[in-house]
């Protein structure tokens, strides 16, 4: 099976960290590559289907945009789009978001379950940053469109809190960095650590899988894997990419 998706002039769709909002191409372009993606994933049954409300997403995309305080971002038009779709089409009733900063990341994957753009409803949210004050300043954010139950910000290291994690995750998403010049490579440590939480159709995304994938050999190879994941592919929507996979 393949193992990788590339979506049309991928190359070009750079982000200007610090302008987290703009526009990079014509949203028809940015929804083409996304539509792409999710039946690259259909094809190969990690996901259900490739339908999600447009209109709720777009209200999500305002609401970060007039509410969220970011610093900076590598997150793309396209990739705050996909991370969207795939939470709104799979409906995580538990999301793990693992490395969240000022909390962008984490409204991407959860904001399909809470504020303008939420399309269903979830059991639990949970947004793990090691940075006490990045931790402050995306549980600020979140609670800037949803002061609902559902979603939470802890200023925790994943390792630990993954390891004494006792109920089950459906979807796990990845964005942190190893101490001591570790960087992306500690993503498998975070998947071997939480494995006892997945179960079978639990999805784990993982940020970076393109600029990084030196420092992310080993953790490919591992979801790649038909003995440890079900299917596993790189989404090659910008120059950041996303790694999704099937357990």
């Amino acid at each position: 099976m393949a193992h990788q998706y590339e979506a049309d002039q991928w190359q070009r769709h750079v982000m200007n960290w610090h302008d987290p909002h703009q526009q990079i191409e014509p949203l028809a372009h940015e929804i083409e590559a996304v539509d792409g993606a999710l039946a690259a994933l259909v094809d190969a049954g990690i996901l259900p289907h490739p339908r999600y409300d447009h209109a709720k997403f777009l209200a999500h995309r305002a609401a970060v945009r007039d509410h969220f305080d970011i610093p900076w971002t590598a997150i793309t038009p396209r990739m705050q789009r996909l991370l969207y779709a795939i939470n709104a089409i799979a409906q995580p009733r538990v999301m793990v978001a693992v490395g969240i900063f000022c909390g962008n990341t984490f409204i991407s994957n959860a904001g399909a379950a809470i504020g303008p753009g939420a399309a269903y409803q979830a059991q639990r949210l949970v947004g793990l940053e090691i940075n006490p004050e990045e931790a402050a300043r995306a549980r600020r954010n979140v609670a800037s469109i949803d002061a609902g139950k559902a979603a939470e910000v802890l200023a925790q290291d994943g390792i630990p809190w993954l390891r004494d994690f006792t109920s089950t995750i459906d979807l796990l998403y990845l964005d942190a960095d190893g101490t001591g010049g570790r960087g992306k490579s500690i993503y498998l440590d975070l998947v071997e650590t939480g494995l006892h939480a997945l179960h079978p159709g639990s999805l784990v995304l993982a940020h970076n899988s393109v600029n990084c994938a030196g420092e992310l050999a080993d953790y490919l190879d591992h979801m790649r894997n038909p003995t440890h994941f079900h299917a596993s592919m790189n989404m090659v929507v910008d120059d950041q990419g996303l790694e999704v996979s099937l357990y």
